[in-house]
């Protein structure tokens, strides 16, 4: 066997290791978040999601994505994204007043929900998204680490965690990177957690609208035949309500 055949192994050893634990310590928070989803939909509400720096990887899954909820409007700031400046997104993300200006642009319908993904939890930007969709009665289904918020410096004087109404915990190792295992300096680890956990709660969602005789709204890929067709019920549907559709 080669060196790089025995490194391969160690590694994917390690996420599998770590995804087992994430789905065990998150199933009834799992299922609680799915049972929210769907009294949302059933009840005509959107699922907003946020992040900034490369939490936005876990905000572009879940947008108009094969197989992904077509009720779903991400939130977002040019200045929070990397790709437009990777020092200043860092900055913008610690800017307070930043979450309320783009929440604000949100026309809520009463039975929305908010998941914000933020590994640290503790910068303005995702905590401030979580206390003004609170104050406006929008359960926030926050997706944080426990080990990264517990050592993170609160630049915000409370956590995502404090102020989600649901929370899933990735158990990320601070500084997000997982290898090697004795001393991790690289292979970050929060993005395939927050992949994961995202398409557990669509996969339990599914199985509770099955069982409820209600269709969700899912977006088909449009390299299948009959895919377009089928994704223009939900443009129509949701493109006056979802701007970035």
């Amino acid at each position: 066997m080669t060196a790089d055949a025995v490194t391969t192994s160690e590694y994917g050893d390690l996420v599998r290791a770590h995804l087992t634990r994430v789905e065990q310590h998150n199933s009834s928070t799992v299922d609680d978040v799915a049972e929210l989803f769907l009294a949302s939909i059933r009840a005509g509400g959107l699922v907003l999601t946020a992040g900034a720096g490369h939490s936005l990887a876990a905000v572009a899954e879940t947008f108009y994505r094969a197989g992904g909820l077509a009720c779903v409007y991400p939130l977002y700031h040019p200045d929070v994204f990397p790709l437009h400046g990777a020092k200043a997104s860092t900055s913008a993300e610690r800017l307070t007043g930043l979450a309320a200006e783009v929440f604000g642009k949100v026309g809520l319908s009463g039975h929305d929900v908010l998941v914000v993904f933020s590994t640290s939890g503790v910068n303005p930007y995702p905590v401030e998204l979580a206390v003004t969709a609170r104050a406006a009665g929008v359960p926030v289904v926050a997706v944080t680490s426990s080990p990264a918020n517990a050592v993170a410096p609160r630049r915000a004087g409370t956590t995502l965690a404090e102020n989600g109404t649901h929370v899933l915990d990735t158990l990320v190792a601070p500084g997000d990177s997982s290898y090697p295992a004795a001393a991790p300096v690289t292979a970050a680890l929060s993005t395939v957690a927050n992949a994961f956990l995202w398409n557990q709660i669509l996969a339990r969602l599914h199985d509770k609208a099955t069982a409820a005789a209600f269709e969700v709204p899912l977006w088909r890929s449009s390299n299948v035949p009959g895919g377009d067709e089928a994704n223009d019920r939900y443009f129509d549907l949701y493109g006056p309500r979802i701007p970035p559709l």
